[in-house]
């Protein structure tokens, strides 16, 4: 079973959210589906099922590794390099 590699590197405590929703849909003036947080610098970006998926962008340039859901009730996380939940 693969296992990510990143999460052993990631802060903590883990980073505070920089925006309470997604700072690039409120420019596009867009709708996120769902909010997810980059564990490493605390960016929030809409996931891949919103119009401008801003979390995997997020990765695409800043190649932070892992991020979380930022939804209330749900605890998981995803690494975007090793493409498993962590």
């Amino acid at each position: 079973m693969k296992q990510c590699t990143h999460a052993g590197a990631l802060p903590l405590p883990e980073p505070a959210p920089l925006s309470e929703t997604c700072p690039e849909c409120l420019r596009d003036g867009t709708h996120p589906v769902q909010l997810r947080l980059c564990l490493t610098c605390g960016h929030v970006g809409c996931c891949d099922s919103s119009p401008g998926r801003h979390a995997s962008s997020h990765h695409t340039e800043s190649g932070h590794p892992v991020m979380r859901t930022f939804e209330p009730g749900e605890d998981w996380r995803w690494c975007f390099v090793d493409h498993v939940l962590v």
